[in-house]
């Protein structure tokens, strides 16, 4: 086999990886608000609950909770698909790395806008939506980018519970032709392209963030 003809099974490989990565991401970004904002909350047990799922997901390691997922919670009874455990448990891992990034914008906003906001008889809600968390979220952009790209590489290990991934495909055509330097270099390529596109995505949306919305002056101004 020529290169070539590796394209067509890596690309439908790189679909599912696309895939799982995006949707664990957009679930993971959910989790990681509700996880960070509970974290500082004054409800001790909704702050206790953030708190152990953080700590459990973020003290395992991935393999291992993949392989809990696929093959230990069946034996109670919950099973899901291979690619709905790989976007769930992705999801779960990025969602509790991603809470103390949220936890950490939302501490640094500084002490006197949160005691300006309680002078003018805000609430928290509205003191936690209106003033600290525009601002906190543009300091969020950075190591979101950083976490996108860690979920993009930690895709890789989907296949090992019998998804066809990007490195699926690859250990396969591996196996059938030995041509190892040229189907891993491909699939090297591969994800640096979508980490690439994935950091041009999340560079452009802290950068229109950071610039704010752009009002057009009025012509009496």
């Amino acid at each position: 086999m020529t290169w070539t003809q590796y394209l067509a099974p890596l690309l439908k490989g790189a679909q599912v990886t696309v895939t799982i990565s995006l949707a664990s991401i957009a679930i993971g970004a959910i989790l990681a608000f509700a996880a960070g904002i509970a974290r500082i909350s004054s409800n001790r047990i909704l702050s206790g609950i953030a708190f152990a799922y953080v700590a459990l997901f973020r003290g395992t390691p991935l393999l291992v909770q993949l392989f809990w997922f696929y093959y230990a919670l069946p034996l109670i009874g919950i099973s899901f698909d291979p690619v709905t455990t790989g976007i769930v448990t992705l999801a779960l891992l990025t969602g509790a790395f991603g809470a103390e990034v949220v936890r950490g914008a939302l501490v640094a906003v500084p002490l006197a806008q949160h005691e300006a906001a309680r002078a003018l008889n805000f609430s928290r809600t509205y003191t936690l939506w209106h003033i600290s968390m525009p601002q906190a979220i543009i300091e969020m952009m950075p190591p979101f980018g950083n976490l996108a790209v860690q979920n993009l590489k930690d895709t890789a290990l989907v296949s090992l519970i019998s998804i066809a991934d990007l490195t699926f495909q690859a250990q396969s055509l591996r196996n059938i032709t030995l041509d190892s330097a040229t189907i891993y270099t491909m699939t090297l390529l591969g994800y640096f392209i979508i980490a690439l596109f994935l950091m041009f995505v999340l560079r452009f949306v802290e950068m229109k963030l950071r610039r704010g919305p752009a009002f057009p002056r009025s012509a009496h101004s």
